[in-house]
């Protein structure tokens, strides 16, 4: 088993690298924990984030035993994908711009939402088409016909810590003290801002060709 492992250590090199990048990358899920966590703390934020990489897991999951791939090859689930997702992000937006147009800043929210967090994050990403797409593009990098089970294993348990690892980074980061106080000063600019980014990204996804 380790054998098979460090025989296939460059493909799980690539395989990791590139997800990396595409998790770490601004997006409309680590931007939300960045402002979850800044506006309602470090626990809603890390709840926030468990949800979203119990989103990834999901998805890594199907994509492993083929049913993403089976969902790219018939483009009415794609989209319905696509559109749920899309009316999601503006969701997002219009709570964002809602709370743009307050001059005060709303008090944090009881801390018994915490499994509302968890599946605000978790729908987040289950209904990223782009999570689909993404997914079936790594388990395509790291897999060849001759690729042993332990392979596939290792790159969603990777996968898995790497999600989790820069999330909850993001956001306990964002919930340090200098970080609310600057979120303070600027967070009906910041609001501003994220509204205006869910709703580019959500145009994007629903114009997009899948």
């Amino acid at each position: 088993m380790l054998d098979e492992l460090i025989r296939h250590l460059p493909d799980l090199a690539l395989v990791f690298s590139a997800f990396f990048i595409a998790v770490a990358s601004p997006g409309p899920s680590n931007l939300q924990v960045m402002a979850t966590s800044m506006e309602h703390g470090r626990k809603a934020g890390m709840t926030l984030a468990l949800g979203v990489t119990t989103g990834s897991l999901t998805w890594g999951i199907l994509a492993a035993v083929g049913v993403t791939a089976l969902i790219v090859a018939h483009p009415g689930a794609l989209y319905a994908i696509k559109i749920v997702g899309g009316l999601y992000l503006l969701f997002l937006a219009w709570r964002s711009a809602r709370s743009a147009m307050q001059a005060e800043m709303p008090p944090p929210k009881a801390s018994g939402s915490g499994r509302r967090l968890y599946l605000r994050g978790y729908l987040m990403h289950l209904t990223n088409p782009k999570a689909i797409l993404s997914w079936t593009a790594i388990i395509a990098l790291g897999l060849r016909p001759e690729t042993p089970p332990v392979v596939l294993y290792a790159i969603i348990l990777g996968c898995l810590t790497i999600s989790l690892a820069i999330n909850q980074t993001y956001a306990y980061l964002f919930s340090t003290a200098s970080m609310v106080a600057g979120y303070r000063r600027i967070r009906r600019r910041a609001e501003a801002c994220l509204a205006a980014f869910f709703t580019f990204a959500s145009f994007k996804l629903l114009t997009a060709q899948l």
